[in-house]
This record gives C-alpha cells, sequence and structure tokens, in this order.
C-alpha cells in the first residue's frame, strides 16, 4: 500500500467516526423513538442500520453521478448543501409534529385518570376496547419518514474522500473509500445507539414514561434545528 493509500485509509476512518459522533442527528432519534415506541433492541438498530445505509448510499449515488457528468466538487458540494438544509428542516417538522401529538396523549390520559378517581378507564363501543386516548401513529409511518429524512440528509465528508482518488484516475481506490466510509459510519451509527440505548434503559425515568412520545418529538426536533443553526 503505497503513501497516498495509507492516508486515505486513515483519514476516512477518522473523518467517518468524527463525523457520526459528532452529529447527535446521526444517532439521537433513535435512540429517543426507540425508548418512547419500546422497541426492541434488535429492531431498533436494525431500522438505525438501514437508516444509515440510506444516507449513505444516497450521497456515494450522487457523486459517482456527478462525476460522471464531470462536475466539479463544489458544485456536488452545493448541491449536498441544499440536500442538507431538506433534510434538516424535514426532521424538525417531523419532530414537531410528533412532539404535538405526543403532548396531546399525554395530557388526553392525564385527564381521563383524573376524570375516573385515578383508576383506568376504558370503554366499549360493540365489544371492542375503546380507551379515551388518541391514536398512536403507526410505527411504519414514523420508521419509514426517518428512512426518508436520512435518505435525503447528505454526507458530506464523504465526497472529497470519493472525489481525490477519482480525480487522479483511481477508481478503485475510490470505490473502497465509499465502502469503507460507508461501513465505519453505518456501524459507528449502530454501536453509539446500542449503547446509549443499553445506558437509557438503566435510568429512573419512568415517571415521565407518559411524557415519552413528547419528549422524543422535541428531540429529534432538536436535532434538526442543530443541523440549521451549528451546521452539524
Amino acid at each position: 500500500m503505497d503513501a497516498f493509500s495509507t492516508s486515505l485509509v486513515a483519514t476516512t476512518v477518522s473523518v467517518a467516526v468524527l463525523h457520526t459522533a459528532l452529529g447527535p442527528d446521526h444517532w439521537l432519534p433513535f435512540i429517543a423513538l426507540s425508548r418512547a415506541r419500546r422497541w426492541p433492541l434488535r429492531r431498533t438498530l436494525a431500522i438505525t442500520a438501514a437508516c444509515g445505509l440510506a444516507h449513505v448510499a444516497s450521497s456515494v449515488l450522487l457523486a459517482l453521478a456527478a462525476l460522471g457528468l464531470g462536475w466539479e466538487a463544489t458544485r456536488v458540494a452545493g448541491v449536498e448543501a441544499a440536500r442538507g438544509d431538506l433534510a434538516a428542516w424535514l426532521l424538525v417538522g417531523f419532530g414537531f409534529a410528533y412532539a404535538l401529538w405526543g403532548l396531546r396523549r399525554a395530557l388526553r390520559r392525564r385527564s381521563d385518570v383524573h376524570a375516573h378517581g385515578g383508576l383506568p378507564h376504558v370503554h366499549r363501543h360493540g365489544g371492542v376496547p375503546h380507551a379515551h386516548d388518541v391514536a398512536s401513529p403507526p410505527a411504519r409511518g414514523a420508521v419509514w419518514t426517518l428512512f426518508i429524512i436520512f435518505a435525503l440528509g447528505p454526507c458530506e465528508p464523504m465526497i472529497p474522500l470519493l472525489v481525490a482518488p477519482a480525480g487522479r484516475g483511481d477508481w478503485g481506490a475510490a470505490g473502497w473509500s465509499a465502502a469503507l466510509f460507508s461501513l465505519v459510519t453505518v456501524g459507528t451509527m449502530v454501536t453509539l445507539v446500542w449503547l446509549a440505548t443499553l445506558g437509557v434503559a438503566r435510568l429512573p425515568l419512568k415517571p415521565l414514561e407518559r411524557w415519552s412520545h413528547a419528549l422524543a418529538g422535541a428531540t429529534v426536533a432538536l436535532c434538526g434545528l442543530a443541523i440549521i443553526t451549528l451546521g452539524w
């Protein structure tokens, strides 16, 4: 392995780890939603991995298409920035809507408990249980929304790591650099979500259980706002 390849490997791995670890939007939404929706750990990690793959794959495909069209790196970066803004605002919108639903659900549950003397109360309509509650958003809807947002979200640090070897005509190095960056990024996301989920499970959060959906939505929205204001 020559000096260029060695430097490319070291840079790719370090940038992928730092970019993922220092960007809470890469892992915090999964932790928050997993806790609120009580996803099993295996499902949480599978959803994280799928969203991570969509995140890196979209940028790889864009970079390859741009190189094929002869675009300069600055033009690719401009497209990635526009995608980043769109993904961030979608994250804010999804989080805000989810937080509002969670808040309404928590307040409705609280009013029902007060109305029935602090005892759980369920009505039956035609033999079907009907609680005084707000219907939960479909789990698949939340997952697909996250997936689409991550697919739209750019992975800017990967672009120069792919363009640099491609500019030298070394498409093999460009390919394995993109593959390595993708593998390390997804692996870091899954590892952080796994460790944090195990840690959160040990915290005494039972008093906040009723507000878990509202807090999860607020967390997702704040991640989007952090991207917009702080450039995460």
